[in-house]
């Protein structure tokens, strides 16, 4: 047997538990007892694995559920709560039990109080928490080995780009040595045949090579992808596996304090890391706690208060921009604030500091410890623990507190936190050379602007979205600050929506949607208020995630950006007959900045060129009529003419057609089947000055 005897049981079990303690709990509620047979099924099925790996106190533990539900598989009805509290008591004997399989010889749990329903120290769904983060490492490295296999992807592309060069040199070696029928030399086309044969051959196999290791790359490339994307979802837990231990929690505190209470729980579907939700698990226990034994009422004061007998507790989790907010709400008598002055003064604030708090300082100084508005200590309160808890549980995420109170209706508490580890949604964006992505639950439009639409004022840059005026950030400016507005062309822009209102951020390029998990930066790594945390893309290339608060906030106190100094549109000539390729060239070098005319032909080319002066000309070799190579002699035999440089397009690749090329006096020389669109700007930049 492997070391660990009991890894899979562990997870059988705990799934087991997990399902069994909020089924039992919707039992409760007065749904159908038909679930009465799903839980005997469940029973059985703890109690056979139990006994697979030897484990004959959980086995019976599971045979004692039987016994306490069998009698109700027929019965109508709801199951009495006598019997529903033996059988969580149960469920909560068996889970220490599987909590003590963790460290093999640690001592059995002792045997629950029975009497009287216990209220859990931790919920049985940490459990389920504790599962993922104890295989966090296991997460860890499969990702991490992920990462270095797109690496060495990386070089097997250089490797391609190498077998592509040699595909070029075969094509060139194939051309050269192609027979020629030359007069007086027959006796050699024999030979010449057969070593372009053999070259021929060289060249296909390449290219065979070439198209082979180009697919298998991209499919490796496709599953990687997609192995990484499940990868980092396993990483995370739905928010949702906190419910049942905390409505636990809810119910056995009720219990203990003869009250009724209703619970209920929304936002279960968002993933987070594992430990920012246990962290925050521990918070909401405290707070669970303390709704019940301090703020919901007895059956007969609510009803003397025209309230429901059973008191309602909500636990709503959602992101929020930035962050994750627990809010957690009741519906009960609400803080009593001067029972807070009297605690605080018992404590030995002096009157007249006491006076100078209002409300709202009055109730966070419940989150500072030691002060306690319950009447006696008991098992639930009294002690002035539980809201510190909460609030070192917070500080430790880097969070904040929010509490809000109104007599007789009731108490809310808004636990915001960072995100540590998250999935989202998000638009990827690109300025000043930096990937970075946007959450997408915060944008609102893409549009495309110039720099006419933006106003400057006092306040800062804006633009109108809506016919509402609304801040504008350039983001390049905002990640580097000697970024400045492209002039002469327009730009993407993201409309944003957060907390504190809506802003514009244009950008360089958007690379479209994509789910990426947020992870935080190092310590010590310098940033700016907009940036919350990194995300590793496909390659474990590191890329920014980007904050829609700081976003807006910085927008609002940007000094606005100054357009860049127009450029000179150099003035290029497009010499040639296909329709295609002069659309085609006409589109890459406007894109790059350049004014562009256009002509049919060669001797169009030089009507047009004496009437205006170019800064290029652009033109194909082959033609009706004058050839490129023509128009280039001709241009520099022209003195108005002789200075403009050329440079040939053309699909002609032999040497002997590059030499006449420079022979006539072009500068430079392209092969249609080797174009490439940034090797022309390249080539024509300096040309052009």
């Amino acid at each position: 047997m492997a070391a660990d005897p009991y890894k899979y049981f562990r997870l059988e079990a705990r799934e087991i538990l997990d399902r069994f303690g909020s089924a039992v709990l919707e039992l409760e509620k007065g749904k159908s007892a038909e679930q009465v047979g799903v839980l005997l099924r469940l029973a059985h099925t703890l109690k056979g694995a139990a006994r697979v790996v030897k484990q004959a106190e959980i086995a019976d533990g599971a045979h004692a559920i039987e016994d306490a539900l069998s009698p109700f598989r027929e019965a109508a009805g709801n199951l009495p709560r006598d019997s529903i509290d033996a059988v969580l008591r149960q469920l909560d004997a068996i889970a220490g039990r599987v909590g003590a399989l963790e460290t093999p010889g640690q001592a059995e749990p002792a045997a629950p109080d029975r009497s009287e329903p216990a209220v859990p120290s931790r919920p049985v769904g940490d459990d389920a928490i504790r599962t993922v983060r104890a295989e966090i490492a296991e997460m860890d490295a499969l990702l991490e080995g992920i990462a270095q296999t797109h690496a060495l992807l990386g070089g097997l592309r250089a490797t391609l780009r190498s077998v592509e060069q040699v595909q070029r040199l075969a094509d060139l070696v194939a051309e050269q040595l192609m027979p020629r029928r030359v007069a007086g030399a027959a006796q050699h086309l024999a030979g010449a045949e057969k070593t372009y044969g053999l070259a021929d051959d060289l060249r296909r196999s390449v290219g065979n090579i070439e198209r082979q290791l180009g697919v298998a790359i991209d499919q490796i490339d496709s599953e990687l992808r997609q192995s990484r994307e499940a990868a980092e979802q396993m990483r995370l837990v739905g928010a949702g596996t906190l419910f049942t231990g905390l409505e636990r929690t809810a119910r056995d505190t009720a219990r203990a304090l003869a009250k009724e209470i209703a619970f209920d729980a929304r936002g279960g579907d968002i993933r987070l890391d594992a430990d920012v939700l246990a962290t925050a698990q521990g918070a909401l226990v405290q707070l669970v706690r303390n709704a019940v034994a301090h703020g919901i009422e007895s059956p007969a004061e609510r009803r003397i208060a025209g309230k429901p007998e059973a008191g309602r507790i909500a636990l709503d989790i959602s992101r929020r921009g930035s962050r994750i907010v627990f809010a957690c709400r009741d519906d009960g008598r609400g803080i009593d604030i001067d029972g807070v002055r009297r605690a605080a003064l018992r404590r030995g604030m002096t009157v007249a500091a006491v006076d100078r708090l209002d409300a709202r300082e009055l109730v966070h100084l419940l989150l500072r410890g030691g002060i306690t508005t319950a009447a006696a200590i008991s098992e639930v309160a009294g002690r002035g623990v539980g809201l510190d808890v909460v609030r070192v549980a917070v500080e430790r995420l880097g969070g904040t507190i929010e509490v809000a109170t109104e007599p007789g209706r009731g108490t809310g508490f808004e636990l915001a936190v960072p995100l540590s580890l998250a999935s989202i949604e998000a638009l990827i964006v690109e300025a000043a050379g930096i990937v970075a992505s946007i959450p997408l639950d915060a944008v609102r439009a893409a549009t495309l602007l110039g720099p006419d639409a933006v106003s400057r004022g006092a306040a800062g840059a804006s633009v109108l979205h809506e016919a509402q005026a609304i801040p504008f950030l350039f983001l390049a400016q905002a990640l580097d600050e000697r970024g400045r507005l492209p002039a002469g062309r327009k730009w993407p822009a993201v409309i944003i929506a957060a907390s504190t209102g809506l802003a514009a951020i244009g950008v360089d390029r958007l690379h479209g949607a994509a789910r990426t998990v947020v992870r935080p930066l190092p310590e010590l790594a310098p940033t700016k208020s907009f940036i919350e945390g990194a995300a590793l893309d496909a390659e474990g290339n590191p890329q920014l995630v980007l904050s829609p608060d700081g976003l807006v906030e910085a927008a609002r106190r940007q000094t606005p950006a100054e357009p860049e100094p127009a450029a000179v549109r150099h003035p290029v000539l497009v010499v040639d007959d296909s329709l295609t390729t002069r659309m085609l060239e006409q589109s890459i070098l406007e894109s790059a900045g350049y004014e562009v005319d256009l002509a049919v032909s060669a001797e169009d080319a030089l009507e047009i060129a004496r009437r205006r002066r170019y800064a290029l000309f652009l033109v194909d070799v082959e033609m009706p009529g004058m050839t490129g190579f023509e128009f280039v002699e001709r241009v520099r035999a022209d003195p108005a003419l002789h200075d403009i440089p050329a440079v040939l397009v053309t699909s002609r690749a032999a040497p002997e057609d590059r030499r006449r090329g420079r022979d006539a006096g072009a500068q430079g020389y392209i092969v249609k089947g080797e174009f490439d669109q940034a090797e022309l700007l390249t080539m024509i930049r300096p040309l052009v000055g």
